[in-house]
């Protein structure tokens, strides 16, 4: 279990590559995220998007943005009042892997969720 303000990681969030469109598959978990949400009225979240160091600085940050914003919409359409929720893109700021592998790279493409 996560403390107030630690950030969480769902990695099964996935994306089409250089997109902010939601992959089907997000779907179900996002669904599970979002009754969670409606069960525990009392959560504030923030969705943090980040992405690898691959390509430009600005556009990966703008990228992330869109990309948390997704996850805000998608959870607004099934019920989380969206004034429970806030969204930021961090872009390449906030590394958990090496950006040096492939493996790293993909570690770094996430969404964050902190209460």
């Amino acid at each position: 279990t996560n403390k107030e303000g630690e950030p969480f990681i769902i990695h099964d969030i996935q994306y089409k590559i250089g997109k902010a469109e939601l992959e089907p598959n997000s779907m179900v978990v996002l669904d599970a995220l979002a009754d969670y949400l409606k069960d525990h009225t009392s959560i504030k979240i923030e969705i943090g998007g980040h992405t690898d160091n691959q390509g430009d600085d600005n556009a990966n940050k703008a990228l992330s943005a869109e990309r948390a914003y997704e996850v805000l919409r998608y959870l607004t359409e099934h019920g989380v009042d969206h004034t429970r929720l806030s969204y930021k893109g961090y872009g390449e700021t906030k590394p958990i892997g090496d950006n040096k592998t492939e493996e790293g790279r993909a570690k770094n493409r996430r969404v964050e969720f902190k209460y």
